[in-house]
């Protein structure tokens, strides 16, 4: 099946289980989009034969990892980013990237330390420097995930700020620790990574990401400032996301965290001094529409890359394990800088609860996981991934609402 067939038969299953879901299922978009791929998927697979077989055969179509990381993510970062504000960033921004560093790294080890004991506990074979590589994956907080749940959630404010700020930045840092283990894990480690190397690539990505997201929004803010045309001022918009995601690779920075600075800056300062309010109501519509489609599409491949997962009886194991594992790491992640920062400001007793339930799991884990070279470390990474996401998206996802109401309550 060629690309364009495969993202025709996808924009149609993705249409169809979006008015299933809007019909019976009465759930959030993503989840119900993504719960209807998954049941159709696992039906699939019980069926067999050639559904099963043309399924298959859409899903290899579409690359994820690329279809995502250099596409759809770029879109989805910056309208996630346009709509968050940054006077509120900036009261939160000591947590935020307290949360987005070391929050990051503590999960990391921790998840990677444990999962290779697991492994080993259950027979399966899994180098530590590959344990490790799954702990840099399932980390971090998927922002596409967590700012569509906030908005119908019930999250208190401040906390809401802390979530999404932490999820908006700590993807960018948690792909950037992620690139930094893989060449570890591979051939291109093996050259000597000294520890400057690996501080030096890490300022690159991520230092790197948001000098450049900076540049390309004061530039963009300085077109749309001497435009008032509300198609072409949408159009600078498109150019910055795409064309900035583009430079970014080129240049060997993070995009995920220009993008994001990007947006912050043309969704915060554009919209008040650069556009009329025409202008912001058009922007506002085309990007909040882009975000929906790509995260309804999103979910729904999300769905269907379980046909793509080995079942073998200690891989499904070991993701069953791996789902209180990453739970706890998260506990632990949020728990440790939180409790330092209460010494110079106060926080509500239920936010490392909330953070924790609310730190959900999505595409960006898969993506990377789909992404790593052919073995038997990446099916069983796979699995573990699959495994966390569902849990996280359909199980977190659909009681995070209730647990903040709770909550907020006491």
């Amino acid at each position: 099946m060629g690309f364009f067939d495969a993202m025709g038969a996808l924009f149609t299953l993705t249409a169809v289980f979006a008015y299933l879901n809007y019909q019976y299922l009465k759930l959030p978009t993503p989840i119900g989009v993504m719960l209807a791929g998954l049941l159709l998927s696992l039906g699939l697979l019980l069926v067999g034969g050639p559904a099963e077989a043309w399924a298959q055969g859409l899903v290899a179509s579409v690359p994820f990892e690329e279809v995502l990381m250099q596409g759809m993510l770029a879109f989805l970062l910056f309208a996630g980013a346009l709509h968050v504000n940054l006077e509120d960033l900036r009261r939160r921004w000591v947590s935020i990237l307290t949360l987005a560093t070391l929050g990051v790294l503590v999960s990391t080890f921790v998840v990677g330390t444990g999962v290779y004991y697991l492994a080993a506990w259950l027979g399966l074979e899994l180098p530590y420097v590959y344990a490790l590589l799954f702990g840099a994956l399932i980390s971090p907080t998927d922002p596409i995930a967590v700012l569509g749940l906030l908005k119908k959630a019930g999250v208190p404010k401040d906390l809401e700020t802390l979530i999404s700020g932490e999820s908006l930045f700590n993807d960018g840092v948690g792909v950037v620790v992620f690139a930094v283990i893989l060449s570890l894990a591979t051939a291109h480690g093996h050259a000597g990574a000294s520890a400057a190397a690996v501080a030096g690539f890490f300022a690159q990505e991520a230092l790197g990401g948001l000098a450049l997201g900076l540049v390309l929004g004061l530039l963009a803010f300085y077109m749309l400032r001497r435009t008032d045309d509300y198609s072409v001022e949408v159009l600078i918009t498109l150019a910055l996301v795409s064309g900035g995601y583009a430079l970014a690779a080129n240049l060997h920075t993070s995009g995920p965290l220009a993008m994001v600075v990007a947006g912050l800056l043309i969704g915060n300062h554009g919209r008040a001094l650069a556009m009329s309010e025409r202008t912001r109501e058009h922007l506002d519509t085309f990007w909040e529409m882009t975000d929906e489609i790509l995260n309804a599409l999103l979910f729904v491949l999300i769905g269907l890359e379980v046909l793509l997962v080995r079942y073998t009886p200690g891989y499904l194991e070991l993701a069953a394990l791996s789902v209180p594992l990453v739970l706890g790491a998260r506990f632990l992640s949020v728990g440790l800088p939180i409790g330092a920062l209460r010494l110079v400001r106060p926080f509500a007793g239920y936010t490392v609860r909330l953070m924790t339930w609310g730190g959900l799991r999505g595409g960006i884990s898969v993506a990377l996981a789909l992404g790593l070279p052919p073995g038997p470390e990446r099916e069983v990474i796979l699995a573990m991934t699959y495994g966390v996401v569902v849990f996280s998206v359909l199980v977190q996802g659909l009681t995070i609402g209730r647990l903040a109401r709770f909550a907020a309550s006491r």
